[in-house]
């Protein structure tokens, strides 16, 4: 019945990618408007996020940015069924590229595609691999279905490289001396195996400290891709490479990537993904911040 129950589901889907995107979007934000209306476990997740990261702001304010993140949110997830199905045409209309010209660097060095977790971060993955053959990190899914759409999604356009979770960075590092730039999510709590507390928005979050450690094993430059979510689309833009990175240690070089996501989050609130428990790791004695 559950693999019945998800070929239903992904046919729903499959359907779904016909629509024109305004009419996708505007079941998107209902959709998105009944999640933060029922999901009570992530509504809280997302306030908390929000609190902590923006407490000047009134507990009203607050609230009317999650709504629209909540909205913006399911509005990308409806948006993947273009990713997985439409047409190259139509996605090279509806995903616009702008800085292409930092994809590749004069002078052969690897390249990390450096990108936060904005809501629009799948349809920037689908265009970096019309682009070019690209390399990232999955985690396998428990529902085998689920898991060999999404790994079709990904192989598309371009053969890329998948490196799984459990593998670490030796694949990575493997894929980047070939040539392949690295697509990278760098801002998720992992747990404290792997991670070290820098802050972020003030509040030390348990961050895996790769981006450095990549860069100083590999060569590799920074270039940051920024997918934003806009009314006919998206806009992603590659800007150009950290100069002077990486700095004096691992820890500056953590630090300085979360502040400029910081900058990055400030220019569109809405479109960060507060629905992750992204302070869900403490330091030694510090008080949960999550029910």
């Amino acid at each position: 019945m559950k693999k019945l129950a998800t070929y239903c589901g992904l046919g729903l889907l499959w359907w779904l990618h016909w629509l024109p995107l305004p009419w996708l979007r505007a079941l998107g934000a209902l959709l998105g408007r009944l999640l933060y209306r029922f999901g009570r476990e992530r509504r809280e997740v997302a306030l908390t996020n929000l609190r902590l990261c923006f407490p000047a702001l009134s507990a009203v304010d607050r609230e009317q940015l999650a709504r629209r993140h909540f909205v913006a949110f399911a509005q990308a997830v409806l948006d993947r069924t273009l990713g997985w199905w439409a047409p190259r045409g139509r996605l090279e209309r509806l995903i616009r590229l702008r800085g292409g010209e930092h994809l590749r660097s004069a002078d052969g060095r690897p390249t990390i595609l450096l990108a936060p977790h904005f809501v629009g971060l799948d349809a920037g993955g689908t265009r970096m691999t019309m682009e070019a053959p690209v390399c990232s990190v999955y985690s396998n899914q428990k529902n085998p279905v689920l898991n060999r759409l999404l790994y079709a999604g990904r192989m598309r356009f371009n053969p890329s490289q998948l490196a799984s979770r459990q593998e670490g960075l030796r694949k990575v590092v493997k894929y980047l001396k070939e040539g392949y730039p690295f697509y990278y999510l760098p801002d998720m709590d992992f747990g404290p195996k792997e991670s070290i507390f820098s802050p972020f928005f003030g509040v030390q979050a348990a961050t895996i400290p790769a981006l450095s450690r990549l860069v100083r094993l590999t060569g590799a430059r920074v270039v940051p891709c920024i997918t934003r979510q806009v009314a006919d689309g998206y806009e992603v833009e590659l800007q150009p490479a950290w100069e002077n990175f990486p700095g004096a240690s691992v820890e500056a070089d953590t630090e300085f990537m979360n502040r400029f996501i910081e900058s990055e989050v400030l220019k569109m609130p809405e479109q960060y993904f507060w629905l992750h428990k992204r302070f869900k790791t403490r330091p030694a004695g510090e008080q949960r911040f999550y029910k």
